[in-house]
């Protein structure tokens, strides 16, 4: 009997003929690679101080005693240090978090157009912040808590607790029922909708603010002390997604047939749907909502390198890494000195591309 690796590879071989792969497997990471490393010398050296990429090789190697000839100011430094290379360490880490939440949702539903929302763990921890910004300090005052201090450990626990619904529902006879899960997850995203345009109501303009902050997201108040934790948060996600590449690659041909070539799929199903809520709960704590990004990467990655998860996972991370930190730079030098929402941006820059991968497709398929 062939194992469940060797079935799964000879069924997204045959998948990818159709795929028409437009990359090289051998280019393909390699070429995101490089892409991820000149969009972070852009996002460490664009903005209202002007720092050139040798001066960043400067600044990032001095603290190992290693001299370039690039010479830098204390506040380049300080700036590039304490404000650029945060947002850009929490932009990668949530940019790949959202893919790889894409990766295991659409692998899960079977569906190129599922992403990491569709569970409600974006709208409930969204919905949770806003509650606690506009109704916090009626109860915490009293207490002397700053709400800041709240705000992403509650961000965190409405993630969780609206995908604990979402799953809840779904559990039939012992299984995880994928359509009742979709249907779930679409009546809780509503709901949580509904309640975040009430809190937006009764909010005043502080308030507003703020809850406009988790509604559209952004990377602005990302500092050191949130990278650590968004790092623990993504790794277990990656580790799995990557480790169980030909679980996923079974799962292609349906649950049946998966569970006949031996992987356990309900045992699968609810890893991925708990390490997608702890990856997107932890990023949507601290950056708020940003869309599109979970959609439009797994989809573009398989659409120019096939449906094998064992390139599909490593590839997603990688383009997510990349393309959250360059929607970040176009967000805050695009209408300097305002700042974009970085969720408005990702729709601008997602939506018309994603509905042209579409139209290639099926232009091919109609070839």
């Amino acid at each position: 009997m062939k194992s469940i690796g060797s079935i799964a590879s000879e069924t997204t071989a045959d998948l990818a003929t159709a795929a028409q792969r437009s990359v090289p497997d051998r280019w393909l990471l390699p070429g995101l690679g490089i892409l991820l490393g000149a969009v972070i010398l852009a996002s460490l050296g664009i903005g209202a101080v002007p720092i050139s990429p040798g001066q960043v090789l400067s600044i990032l190697l001095a603290p190992l005693g290693i001299d370039l000839p690039w010479t830098f100011t204390d506040r380049e430094a300080a700036v590039l240090f304490h404000i650029r290379a945060p947002r850009v360490a929490a932009g990668l880490l949530t940019g790949a978090s959202l893919a790889l939440g894409g990766v295991l949702m659409q692998a899960l539903f079977r569906n190129p157009l599922a992403e990491p929302a569709l569970i409600g763990v974006s709208s409930g921890a969204a919905m949770a912040a806003a509650a606690l910004t506009v109704l916090g300090p009626l109860f915490l005052s009293q207490l002397g808590i700053p709400v800041t201090y709240l705000l992403p450990i509650v961000a965190f626990l409405g993630g969780w607790a609206v995908t604990a619904i979402v799953v809840r529902i779904a559990h039939c006879w012992g299984r995880i029922r994928v359509d009742h899960l979709l249907l779930a997850g679409i009546a809780m995203n509503a709901m949580a909708g509904a309640a975040i345009g009430v809190l937006m109501l009764i909010a005043n303009d502080a308030q507003l603010r703020e809850v406009a902050f988790w509604s559209f997201g952004s990377l602005g108040r990302a500092d050191w002390t949130i990278i650590p934790i968004l790092l623990v948060l993504t790794l277990p996600i990656f580790l799995f997604a990557k480790r169980y590449a030909p679980w996923f690659n079974a799962l292609l041909l349906g649950e049946g047939e998966a569970a006949l070539l031996g992987v356990p799929v309900e045992g699968l199903k609810r890893a991925s749907i708990l390490l997608t809520c702890i990856a997107i709960g932890g990023a949507v704590a601290f950056t708020g909502l940003i869309g599109f990004v979970g959609l439009v990467v797994p989809h573009v990655i398989r659409l120019i390198s096939g449906p094998d998860h064992r390139r599909l996972v490593p590839a997603s991370a990688l383009l997510g890494a990349a393309l959250l930190p360059l929607a970040d730079l176009l967000s805050r030098t695009v209408a300097a000195p305002i700042e974009l929402p970085i969720g408005l941006v990702t729709a601008l820059l997602g939506a018309p591309f994603f509905l042209y991968l579409l139209l290639r497709e099926q232009r091919r398929e109609g070839t």
